[in-house]
Order: C-alpha cells, then structure tokens, then sequence
C-alpha cells in the first residue's frame, strides 16, 4: 500500500474583513504567494471546510485566475473563500498526485475533475 502525507502549507493567507488596501474577494497578500515556483492550492471556507484544490505550474497567476477569470468553477463560490493554502511542490507528477489524493480524502467540495468517491 501507498501513504501518502498531505504537505503542511508553505503559506497561508486569509481574507480581510474590509480591507484597506487593494485586494481581490477581500484577499490583500497575495503577494506572499510565490510567482515563479509550483505546487497545489486549497481553498477553505469561514468553517475551514475544503472548497477546492488545485495545481499549478505557477502558483500566484493561477490562484489569482479563479477569482478573476469567467470559465473558473470557483466562479460563483469566490465570496464563500475565506482562507487560501499553498504548498510548494516543484515535481509536476507529485502536484498530480497530491491534487487528486487531496480531492478524494478531503473531499473537496466544488472539485469535478479527477474525483473517485461518488
């Protein structure tokens, strides 16, 4: 048998209850999120409960895209994020794997693609 062990977080991030400085859904530090490196994403709702999990090549442009972009599944559900987590996984086969492992075992709950528990 395989075991797998979710990653902690490399950063957090959480949305401000009206923020001052610009931001997008509330959400001012995207900043801290790495722009070059990749890895896999977890949004969780006010009662950390798992969204949706994602991965990508380049982790802050992709986060950034499910809150501005028109055809992301996050799209009607961006409000009801209220904490963002990413892990850095530089390995392209690792990220596929945790994404789907994650999907299933914390059954996230706007995930579509890749889920084997219904």
């Amino acid at each position: 048998m395989i075991s797998i062990t979710i990653p902690a977080p490399d950063v957090t991030i959480m949305k401000q209850e009206n923020p001052v400085l610009s931001h997008i859904y509330g959400f001012t530090d995207f900043h801290l999120i790495t722009r070059e490196k990749g890895g896999i994403f977890m949004f969780y709702n006010d009662k950390d409960e798992l969204l949706f999990v994602g991965k990508a090549r380049k982790l802050r442009p992709r986060i950034k895209k499910h809150f501005e972009d028109n055809v992301s599944v996050m799209k009607p559900h961006r409000d009801e994020v209220a904490k963002i987590e990413v892990c850095i996984i530089d390995d392209a086969v690792d990220r596929e794997i945790y994404e789907t492992y994650i999907v299933n075992k914390l059954r996230a709950k706007y995930n579509v693609e890749k889920v084997l528990y219904k």
